[in-house]
């Protein structure tokens, strides 16, 4: 599988096709599009498009069964995930990992639950870094 800092990026729609197709181990143009217009209403030849680009770019793989094709992520979520959250906190909040939290967790009402757990995950991080 290719690492996502050599890939080309990813608009907002290709992400979110992505999400989808890294759910499943493959999955079809018809399957994409019932799932995405659960939620909206999109066109199949859209998604189709945007399926194509995300082949031209090295994103996702295809095997043809007749007039089927079957979409494979050909780079793994998390590593991709950590590249666009790296490149958010570099760009957006000058890199400051502080801004971003604070930008998330301004105006947000937190259970004792969420804000046990954004704990841990601080206390760990504190570890890891030692």
């Amino acid at each position: 599988m290719s690492e996502p800092q050599n890939m080309p990026s990813l608009s907002e729609a290709q992400m979110e096709i992505m999400n989808i197709v890294w759910d499943q181990p493959e999955i079809t143009l018809g399957e994409i599009w019932r799932e995405l217009h659960d939620k909206r209403s999109i066109a199949r030849n859209t998604i189709q498009t945007l399926l194509s680009r995300l082949v031209d770019k090295g994103w996702l793989t295809y095997r043809a069964e007749g007039k089927i094709f079957h979409y494979r992520a050909a780079v793994p979520r998390q590593p991709t995930m950590k590249h666009v959250v790296n490149r958010l906190v570099e760009t957006a909040f000058n890199g400051s990992a502080e801004g971003l939290v604070m930008a998330l967790l301004e105006g947000q009402q937190l259970d004792e639950d969420e804000v046990e757990r954004i704990r841990t995950l601080i206390e760990n991080a504190k570890r890891s870094s030692r």
